[in-house]
This record gives C-alpha cells, sequence and structure tokens, in this order.
C-alpha cells in the first residue's frame, strides 16, 4: 500500500517515547540527511552542516545539556543542525567556486552576485549573519522532518537545550559552527507516549490559509 506524503505527515508527531531496542537502518538515516543537503538556502550558500550523532556515549553526555528529553538516547540518531557563526569571505567564495566547478563555466551575471555578497554579507554583524544561516538551516529541519516521516521514521525537533554546552561537546566553536536545532531519530514505543493516540491538532484551513 502507498502513501502520500500527506498520509505521512497526518501519522507523523513529536515523538515522546522511543524504542531504545529498535534503530533506524542506516540507509533510511542516509536519506534523512540527503532530503536535507538538497534543501534549498539563500543564494545556494548551504550556510549550516549536519552532524549525525550515533555514538551513544556521546549522546548519553548531550542528554543533560537537551533538558533530560529522554529522545536522545533512546532514539539511534542525533541530527544537529549547526549554523555558520558568521558569513566569511572564504566560505561565499568556496561556493561560488563549487558551483563553477561542477557547471564547468563562469557566468558574468553570477560573478557579479558573488561581488555583490562579497561586499555585503561579511561586513554585517556576526550575530545578525548566524541569525540568517540559522534560519537557512530550519529549511533543511523541515525537508529532514518531511523524509523521515517519508521513511516512517518517528523525529522529534528541539529546540530545548544549551547550545554553547553542546557545541562544547561536539567542538563546534572550533569548526566556525554553533547549533540551532536537534533533532533526535527512533521509532516510537507507543506504551508510554502519552501522546501517540492524540489527535493531530492544526488549525483549519480557512484560519491559515488566505487565498488573494
Amino acid at each position: 500500500m502507498t502513501h502520500s506524503v500527506i498520509d505521512r505527515l497526518n501519522w507523523r508527531y513529536a515523538t515522546k517515547k522511543m524504542d531504545p531496542a529498535k534503530p533506524v537502518p542506516a540507509d533510511k538515516v542516509e536519506r534523512i540527511v540527503e532530503a536535507a543537503r538538497l534543501a534549498p538556502t539563500s543564494s545556494g550558500l548551504q550556510p549550516y552542516e549536519i552532524i549525525v550523532v550515533k555514538d551513544p556515549a556521546v549522546r548519553a553526555r548531550i542528554l543533560p545539556v537537551a533538558w533530560n528529553q529522554a529522545q536522545i538516547t533512546d532514539g539511534s540518531h542525533l541530527l544537529v543542525f549547526a549554523a555558520w557563526d558568521n558569513y566569511t569571505t572564504d566560505r561565499i567564495n568556496h561556493m561560488f567556486d563549487l558551483t563553477n566547478q561542477i557547471r564547468g563555466f563562469e557566468n558574468e551575471g553570477w560573478e557579479n552576485y558573488r561581488k555583490m555578497l562579497l561586499a555585503t554579507y561579511p561586513q554585517r554583524d556576526a550575530e545578525a549573519n548566524y541569525q540568517h544561516a540559522a534560519r537557512q538551516a530550519y529549511i533543511g529541519v523541515g525537508a529532514a522532518l518531511i523524509a523521515a516521516a517519508f521513511e516512517e521514521v518517528d523525529s522529534t525537533p528541539m529546540e530545548g537545550f544549551d547550545s554553547a554546552a553542546l557545541d562544547e561537546i561536539l567542538g563546534l566553536k572550533d569548526r566556525g559552527l554553533r547549533s540551532v536545532v536537534i533533532l533526535p531519530l527512533g521509532y516510537r514505543q507507543e506504551e508510554g507516549d502519552w501522546l501517540v493516540n492524540l489527535e493531530k491538532v492544526r488549525r483549519p484551513t480557512d484560519q491559515f490559509v488566505t487565498e488573494v
């Protein structure tokens, strides 16, 4: 039986209890991460990275800095979306050079766009640049959530964690990254999950969508 994306999104919920005895297969995790890698970003800069935390010992260290949310250790994988701490000349040039390399040619309009970004982004406040990069990371989080639902893998996006502490555990500061969102992946354990059988609640379409 095939399911539509909408069917799968109706199936998914923010899983509160994951089964530690059921790991997510590696190929499913790879496809979820790949969906995030393929997500669009502003100017195609991809100003974030994903750290896939499989090691139970590392996830156990993360648990107390994330409000002891059990999915972090009961799930089998933890995706950490970490945004650039700033837009730098090197980072911008790397992505433009990569585009030229992959496409095999240089385009005058594209090079003018590069110059415009180089004249704008690196001069801005680092915090403003991080916030912009973090918003791009959220696009990837959305793609990963949809992909996880498609793969029938449970997931729970979390902002409830000490980002500075998590950054230290994963050595992100030295890489010029700051954690934005974490996403445990696993399989629901219906016994003990108070949310599993409750109706999904969303505003009705006529309260959410305006057609002009």
